[in-house]
């Protein structure tokens, strides 16, 4: 039975969708909440492009799950460009939600305590990007 050990580049991959699928669910801004201001708004990834990387992630979760349910065959989408394809939507989908979103009026809305799913995502975007690379560099894709 064909079965593609999880390398170290894999475990990456998934550690980065992980991130990808829970930050989006996250507020990723905040607008108001203070004492002399409105209710406080929160945005999340679905408010926005945010939604291409909540769907990179799981594209990348299926892309893992992939040689594990074709079988004795190998599966022909597992590869570093599909990777790298993932890894480009996830980072578009993230720096394009923030001039889109509106949250460029108001910056502070997307400080760190106030926007952590924006940053959670920011990571598991990069990570996504470093785990196409080193699936790219590993020898059984030559």
């Amino acid at each position: 039975m064909y079965r593609r050990s999880l390398g170290s580049a894999r475990r990456l991959a998934l550690i980065a969708s992980v991130l990808l699928v829970v930050g989006s669910v996250l507020p990723w801004y905040q607008q108001g909440g203070g004492t002399s201001e409105l209710p406080t708004r929160v945005y999340t990834a679905f408010d926005g492009t945010g939604f291409a990387s909540f769907l990179a992630g799981l594209a990348t979760l299926a892309l893992l799950a992939l040689p594990y349910a074709m079988g004795d065959r190998p599966a022909p989408l597992d590869h570093w460009v599909s990777f790298a394809v993932l890894a480009a939507v996830a980072i578009l989908g993230v720096v394009l939600w923030v001039p889109t979103s509106g949250a460029l009026a108001d910056p502070s809305g997307l400080l760190p305590n106030r926007a952590y799913g924006f940053w959670i995502e920011v990571v598991g975007a990069v990570l996504l990007g470093r785990a196409a690379f080193e699936v790219f560099l590993s020898p059984e894709q030559r």
